[in-house]
């Protein structure tokens, strides 16, 4: 018995027998010294994957960054090869295409994405002079977006992003209104121009004055100011554009239903825009010559004209505002006998406004289409259509118009009966010796008097200004600014900068 037990405790013992084996098995190191080397190639495994992580985001950011640099700068390719032409195919009803294009813009200005012009050698502070003086602001370049494009001033601040030193919007009606029957709008590709007989659809002028006034406050709150103290000027810039060296212009036009033979109700409406709009405005541009509102352009006679012209005068400098804001009439390109031109100067001296813009869309067909062009069948049944056309073949005519005004403008100055009371006012008491004012003017009238040289008047030129030449054509006709619309349609967001570079390579060529 003994000896069985001490054969029981051998084999136990024995280090063959597998129980033995497997209860000694955990105290070895192998297992332990495996898992050590699996941690270490998974912490490097982790690391790698952080890293890869993060070069993967920091890719995106960089491409983000660049994108964003790149799809919002004027002169990016896409605004002028890519997005005109993808509008046009998208919506074939161009104004459907403006609507979108607008709406976009708006968009894209609150959330930061817009266009915008942004540091190049062309810039204002590189290559050759540009820069002008218009009615005592100094602009870094005579370049204007005229009116039509934002019609009820949605975007203002996004175009002056563009690089256009004044932006034009409207018109603007003292009703709303909803403006001629759709379609309204057409194009001409081959011809880069458009027909339209909007009839000028307008929100009325009390929605554009909310929008302009909404505007004001916002920049007076983010400069810590008052509304009252920015539109007296105290935050150093235009109390229309808001931008220091720009100007905002503010397109003003009566009712359709206000019959233009009762000059004293079309005076009530202008009066009620100048009223509404007046202190958000630096420049009130006075709208007689659109070609889509039945009777609007008879008002282009020399009495009626004078009769509107002076009581808008008058309301503008009524204006609530420590500097009132500057009066323009925009006149049609199609009154251009020398009668006619002299008529509209005439009233442009006697009333007292300060300046022309020359040129608008024009009803007439002839010399549109350059020899050897051949239009398609349906441009040439939309060239049929009834309404004004724009475009690059009506720069000849612009610059000529602009010559003529120019000339006649400052050939003749037309004294209005009230100034002229004052100027020999002024004679008869420097005769007499009586006592009063150096000049014995009234403190009470305007002190147009003849110690002092009347100041010339400003001609804005608009009509098939496409490129820099061009512009630089008009100026030296004797315009002060060159107003671009149609090529800015089909040129897409970076014309405006393609211009101004177009200008100093011909300046460095001169």
């Amino acid at each position: 018995m003994a000896s069985s037990h001490r054969i029981v405790r051998r084999f136990f013992s024995s280090p063959a027998n597998p129980l033995f084996t497997s209860r000694r098995a955990p105290i070895q190191l192998r297992p332990r010294t495996s898992a050590r080397y699996a941690s270490t190639s998974s912490t490097d495994a982790q690391s790698v994957s952080r890293l890869r992580t993060v070069l993967f985001a920091t890719s995106i950011v960089v491409t983000g960054c660049a994108v964003y640099v790149y799809t919002t700068d004027t002169r990016a390719f896409v605004h002028r090869y890519v997005v005109p032409p993808l509008l046009r195919f998208l919506y074939p009803d161009p104004e459907v295409a403006h609507e979108v294009a607008v709406s976009s813009m708006k968009n894209l200005y609150s959330l930061g994405l817009h266009p915008r012009e942004r540091s190049s050698p062309y810039s204002a502070s590189n290559g050759p002079d540009i820069s002008v003086s218009v009615f005592g602001t100094q602009l870094a370049n005579p370049i204007a977006i005229s009116a039509g494009l934002d019609k009820h001033a949605e975007i203002p601040d996004a175009l002056f992003a563009l690089g256009a030193s004044i932006v034009e919007v409207g018109g603007c009606t003292p009703r709303p209104q909803d403006g001629n029957p759709k379609p309204r709008m057409f194009r001409v590709p081959t011809l880069d121009g458009l027909i339209n007989r909007y009839g000028l659809n307008s929100r009325g002028a009390d929605d554009m004055a909310m929008r302009l006034r909404n505007r004001v406050r916002l920049y007076a709150k983010s400069v810590g100011l008052d509304e009252a103290s920015v539109l007296n000027g105290e935050a150093n810039v235009p109390p229309g554009s808001l931008l220091p060296g720009r100007l905002l212009l503010v397109q003003i036009a009566k009712n359709k239903d206000t019959d233009e033979r009762d000059v004293d109700a079309v005076k009530r409406d202008y009066v009620y825009c100048v009223q509404r709009l007046a202190p958000y405005a630096d420049v009130l541009v006075v709208n007689v010559s659109s070609p889509n509102t039945p009777g609007l352009r008879d008002l282009q006679a020399v009495e009626p004209l004078t009769r509107i012209l002076s009581a808008v005068v008058d309301e503008a400098r009524r204006t609530d505002r420590k500097e009132k804001p500057k009066v323009m009439v925009k006149v049609s390109p199609d009154e251009d006998e020398d009668t006619q031109i002299e008529g509209i100067v005439q009233a442009v001296w006697s009333s007292g406004v300060d300046g022309v813009i020359v040129g608008n869309t024009t009803k007439r067909r002839n010399g549109l289409v350059p020899p050897g062009v051949k239009l398609t069948p349906k441009e040439q049944l939309t060239m049929t259509e009834t309404g004004g056309y724009s475009g690059p073949m009506m720069f000849d005519r612009t610059v000529d118009l602009v010559r003529r005004y120019r000339k006649i403008l400052d050939g003749q100055s037309f004294l209005s009966t009230k100034e002229q009371a004052v100027v020999d006012e002024a004679v008869d008491v420097s005769i007499n010796s009586l006592e009063g004012t150096i000049t014995g003017i009234s403190e009470s009238e305007p002190k147009a008097s003849s110690t002092h040289p009347l100041e010339q008047k400003v001609i804005f030129a608009t009509g098939g200004i496409t490129n820099g030449r061009r512009a630089l054509e008009v100026l030296n006709a004797g315009a002060s600014v060159a107003m671009v619309y149609t090529g800015l349609v089909y040129g897409g967001a970076g014309t405006v900068t393609c211009m101004k570079r177009e200008m100093k390579e011909e300046l460095t060529k001169a």
